[in-house]
């Protein structure tokens, strides 16, 4: 058969491009985010207003007010152009008091980690004078330096944040005067009101700090880390940005992380009377090793509800404590063979006679009724399939809105539920539905995709009529019409194993099935997690594709969308069947006509890029590269939340660890490996790589390795990414892209 270089094949694809009058995409277009969908950023629906949302404009400049009837534009909130006493041009993001009579608004961002900023806040009232006129003064919240997670009291007069991890309140009808309600906080040792390092990430949250109804109580959590083991890297001058400081000699960054078995941090929560300035702790029954992933007011002020966990979280516990007297009763407990997942934390919901809870316990999430005395009121949901968020009840019509992927596994829609238990579904478009409700759930704001349509933006009725549409992306369709753009579809196979797995594939553009065709595999596998979904977008992989791969992704045993059964069968065992998959994946690809069976790669970034190296070590040479870019290798150097979550502890599951460790299959390792890290990976250490690269060194296993000075987990700024895809590009063009029979 009639042999063809690559230089040759890229030539004719580009021919065939221009002979379509098509361009062929380009990396620095996809990277920039040329391709990106267009999107509605900071929109907040107004409290106590159902009829309206406001939005921030794209310059950070204005907040302007849009009826969710018709979608037009009714009023500028704030224009800081035009504000008195305002020293900002421009700001980052805003919040409303809960009345929406005022405005607090964050310039001067700093990140911390994932959730965590800091930011120099400024009040603005939204309040009219006797003439109907607005005061439109700006005012600084502090002048005592940047401030966390400021949060209203409920009847708006006051403000709570935390800075330097002591919390600090403001009281407005005084003169914006600042009191200090905490002393102890201090790095890495104590946090008052914010989560430390582990708790921010694996229970994604940035405030421990709430105010009761009556706005006469703060509650807060209080996280002592001094007995936490801490983590340094080294920080070096650079660029993007360039630290002059560390010019001569580097820095460090030192922080408190506390990894697999070894000692959290001790919490306790504790509530301040603002009027006495008294402060208790108070008396919540739990393990002296477990957790508080969160603490909420119910709607009495003398029921603050506190969410525990036990170490092995497969446990928990949801007690109602009186904020003065301390006691604390049990009013829920939930409890799984396994372990219960941090996104019920996310929807627990409480109105005046009964709260929300979603639980895992038949098999599949479905919504559950409380009363707020503790007692099942019904089981709002049920069937095979994940109920995925719970959006809201209307009190009126006593009828419940959530999410769920009731139609497909790949899909998300919006459905109502009524009191006699008729179900609507609410969405028309198949595919990926996320809506946002206003307050009083009249409306919504749906944003949607699939696989062929870029984000579309509607608002709709609790009907689901359609009232307008805000976004078509009709410019973003013209633009791609000009290119070569492959095109996802979705398949299914089944295992070796007897599993049905669904996958998505890209074919180039000019696919023959008479040529024989390298692919790349990606995937992210961890659990819960999915990454074949019915929604739209162009990324690397569809460049790749377009350079003459097949591209295919396959959420394998461990993702989500699909029940217990199938999401935890990984439990105490990551990594094992979740490889195997990937490696029956190479294997049903290379049994198709058109793939070569000899080039096939794989890819991930994260749990994915310790996934790419199981799979590689999996005993099965069915991969000839892969690309590993900040890699888990052992969860002996993962944090405790995240790790024991799914692991348990080393010594509890010494054999689950080292089955699940990418050192001790390390011999097995075949094929061409790159592994990439950033030095100031605050998430996956770049221990993981130094370590792994020292056994694959001492195996005599050669690899090629790309370290990115001073980049955390998401390897970003200036050039980076674009260097990065770059060198993903080379890799698996030198290592797959030989002559093509």
């Amino acid at each position: 058969m009639k042999q063809i270089t690559t230089t040759l094949l890229l030539c004719l694809c580009v021919l065939t491009s221009f002979a379509q009058g098509k361009q062929p995409l380009n990396l620095k277009d996809i990277v920039s985010g040329k391709f990106r969908a267009e999107n509605i950023y900071g929109v907040i629906p107004i409290p106590g207003d159902g009829e309206h949302y406001s939005q921030m404009s794209a310059e950070g400049t204005q907040i302007i007010k849009y009826s969710f009837k018709t979608g037009k534009q009714v009023e500028v909130l704030f224009d800081a152009a035009t504000a008195r006493e305002c020293p900002f041009k421009n700001f980052d993001s805003y919040s409303f008091s809960p009345d929406g009579s005022k405005l607090l608004i964050a310039t001067e961002t700093t990140p911390i980690y994932r959730h965590s900023y800091t930011a120099v806040h400024y009040l603005y009232s939204l309040r009219r004078n006797l003439d109907g006129k607005i005061n439109n003064v700006v005012e600084k919240l502090s002048d005592g330096g940047p401030q966390q997670v400021p949060v209203f009291s409920p009847d708006g007069t006051m403000v709570a944040f935390v800075r330097d991890n002591n919390i600090f309140l403001v009281k407005l009808l005084f003169g914006n005067s600042e009191s200090q309600v905490t002393e102890d906080g201090k790095r890495n040792a104590v946090l008052n009101g914010i989560p430390d390092w582990v708790y921010e990430e694996e229970f994604a949250f940035d405030r421990a700090l709430e105010f009761s109804a009556d706005s006469q109580i703060l509650a807060y959590i209080r996280f002592d880390e001094t007995e936490v083991s801490s983590y340094s890297f080294p920080i070096f001058a650079g660029s993007n940005p360039h630290i002059s400081a560390f010019e001569k000699y580097p820095g460090d960054y030192t922080y408190k992380y506390p990894k697999t078995g070894e000692a959290n941090s001790k919490v306790s929560v504790h509530t301040f009377d603002i009027k006495s300035k008294v402060t208790r702790k108070m008396n919540v029954p739990m393990d002296a090793d477990g957790y508080i992933p969160r603490i909420l007011f119910t709607q009495d002020p003398n029921k603050l509800a506190i969410i525990t966990m036990n170490r092995h979280q497969n446990r928990l516990d949801m007690y109602f404590g009186d904020p003065r007297s301390t006691v604390c009763k049990l009013a829920l407990r939930d409890e799984s063979d396994t372990y219960i997942k941090e996104a019920v934390l996310d929807n627990i919901r409480f109105y005046p006679e009964n709260f929300s809870f979603l639980s895992e316990k038949s098999g599949y999430n479905h919504l559950y009724w409380y009363s707020m005395g503790g007692n099942l009121v019904k089981q709002v949901t049920a069937g095979n399939y994940q109920v995925k968020e719970f959006l809201g009840w209307d009190a009126g019509e006593n009828t419940f809105y959530y999410t769920s992927n009731e139609e497909s596994p790949l899909r998300k829609a919006v459905y109502k539920i009524d009191r006699k238990g008729k179900k609507t579904k609410l969405s028309a478009q198949p595919g990926i539905n996320t809506p946002q409700f206003s307050t009083d759930m009249k409306y919504y704001m749906n944003r949607y995709s699939n696989l062929s349509t870029p984000t579309v933006i509607t608002l709709n009725d609790n009907t689901g009529k359609e009232l307008a549409t805000l976004v078509t992306n009709d410019k973003l369709k013209q633009t791609l019409a000009q290119y070569n753009v492959p095109r996802k579809e979705f398949f299914t196979f089944q295992t070796p194993d007897g599993v049905t797995l669904n996958g998505w594939m890209m074919k180039p553009v000019d696919f023959s099935a008479s040529r024989k065709y390298p692919v790349l595999q990606y995937q992210y596998s961890g659990p819960g997690s999915q990454q074949v979904l019915d929604s739209w977008s162009i990324s690397w992989e569809t460049y790749m594709a377009s350079r003459g791969f097949i591209v295919v992704c396959v959420d394998g045993r461990g993702t989500g969308g699909r029940g217990t059964e199938f999401e935890k069968c990984t439990y105490l065992s990551l990594g094992v069947k979740e490889a195997k998959d990937q490696v029956f994946t190479a294997q049903h690809m290379g049994s198709l006509p058109y793939v070569d069976k000899n080039r096939i790669g794989i890819w991930g970034w994260s749990y994915g890029g310790y996934m790419t190296i199981m799979s590689m070590s999996e005993g099965t040479p069915v991969f000839k590269a892969g690309v590993a870019v900040a890699a888990v290798t052992d969860w002996n150097f993962y944090d405790t939340i995240y790790g024991e979550r799914f692991m348990r502890t080393p010594r509890e599951n010494a054999e689950g660890y080292k089955s699940s460790s990418a050192f001790t299959r390390a011999d097995k390792l075949h094929g061409n490996l790159l592994l990439v890290h950033g030095m100031a990976d605050d998430n996956v250490h770049f221990q993981n790589l130094t370590e792994y690269a020292e056994r694959l060194v001492q195996l005599d296993k050669q690899f090629d390795m790309q370290i990115y000075t001073n980049r955390n987990h998401s390897i970003y700024g200036g050039n980076t990414r674009y260097h990065l895809y770059t060198k993903l590009t080379n890799f698996f063009e030198s290592n797959l892209l030989q002559e093509l029979k």
